[in-house]
């Protein structure tokens, strides 16, 4: 089984799930794709938690619960959102290994950097080998080809694991991504396949009258 991971490192909800990606059973193979989050909420014309006031305060508490839930190292950036822009296109420019990931995961969401930082940006680039780029043209490239791919198999939000058709989409559905690599069939049950065709009853007009 292989599963592509997209993800953009302003989230803190796929930070969250990197982590328990570990429980995947031995035998998937995972593949991790940053892609720009803010490129897949504009074409499905969705804002993110981050840029709705009262979704915003409670977003960060509950991320710093879950993650303090869970044992995880947690420490909100220096400000957010913000633009991930040079963290996804090294990520491309070194290639978006686990150690690689796991570095830049740590430089947001436990060392509570941003690449807009100077003096914390240029040391991570100095340690990572990447001193003075960001990956030039091909890394820009790569991220666009990967977050179009991204919005063309239906992805609608970060983290979201792909396998074959099916789209498991949010920290909150790890269980359930886990559940499904152990047992493809999860999803074949009768009452999924009604939860997946449930007509839309009364559709809301937008904007709202």
């Amino acid at each position: 089984m292989i599963i592509d991971w997209y993800f953009d490192f302003i989230s803190p909800f796929a930070y969250l799930q990197w982590a328990r990606l570990v429980e995947l059973p031995p035998a998937v193979e995972l593949r991790p794709k940053p892609v720009l989050l803010a490129a897949v909420l504009k074409h499905w014309g969705q804002l993110g938690p981050a840029e709705i006031a009262p979704k915003r305060r409670f977003t960060y508490q509950h991320v710093t619960w879950l993650a303090a839930r869970a044992g995880r190292p947690f420490t909100m950036p220096a400000g957010h959102p913000f633009n991930p822009l040079p963290l996804l296109r090294l990520a491309w420019a070194l290639g978006p290994t686990r150690p690689i990931v796991d570095r830049l995961w740590r430089y947001v969401w436990v060392d509570g950097h941003l690449p807009q930082q100077p003096q914390p940006w240029g040391a991570l680039l100095a340690e990572l080998g990447a001193s003075g780029s960001e990956g030039g043209a091909d890394a820009k490239q790569q991220l666009r080809a990967v977050t179009d791919e991204a919005i063309s198999r239906g992805v609608f939000g970060v983290p979201t694991a792909v396998v074959g058709d099916q789209l498991i989409w949010g920290y909150d559905a790890t269980d359930m991504l886990l559940d499904y690599c152990r047992d493809p069939r999860l999803l074949d049950s009768d009452a999924m396949r009604r939860a997946a065709d449930v007509p839309v009853a009364a559709p809301r007009a937008w904007p709202p009258a």
